[in-house]
């Protein structure tokens, strides 16, 4: 087959190239697998530019749109996650008995008996 002939019809291309990558060895040696080859290459340079360009913008643009979509889940995640502390249900804290409110006032009585003003002596 002629690379001319291979380039009209693809689907005879396509056969030739998958009996050509499943037998290398026969590959290097028959001509319709180099034929097929270069009717690859042919191919591929006849993509339009503007074609490709075009493709190129469509992708961009649903690349953008997706990474959009995922950034405003992302921020929708977030705020769902997101403790207010200003909506909070208020919870009253008991002191504990021995601890800070303890300590303080131990530490105010024990100032005032060092001074000797709380010794009870009139």
């Amino acid at each position: 087959m002629t690379v001319a002939d291979l380039m009209e019809d693809r689907v005879t291309l396509d056969g030739v190239l998958l009996k050509c990558n499943e037998d290398p060895a026969r590959a290097r040696n028959s001509s319709d697998c180099l034929n097929a080859r270069i009717a690859v290459d042919r191919l591929a340079k006849d993509v339009d530019p503007a074609e490709d360009a075009k493709r190129t913008a469509e992708f961009e643009q649903r690349r953008e749109k997706l990474r959009l979509t995922q950034e405003k889940q992302r921020q929708e995640q977030e705020e769902k996650t997101k403790v207010d502390a200003y909506s909070l249900p208020l919870v009253p804290v008991d002191a504990v008995p021995g601890a800070a409110g303890g300590a303080v006032g131990g530490t105010a009585a024990t100032t005032a008996g060092s001074l000797g003003m709380n010794q009870g002596k009139p």
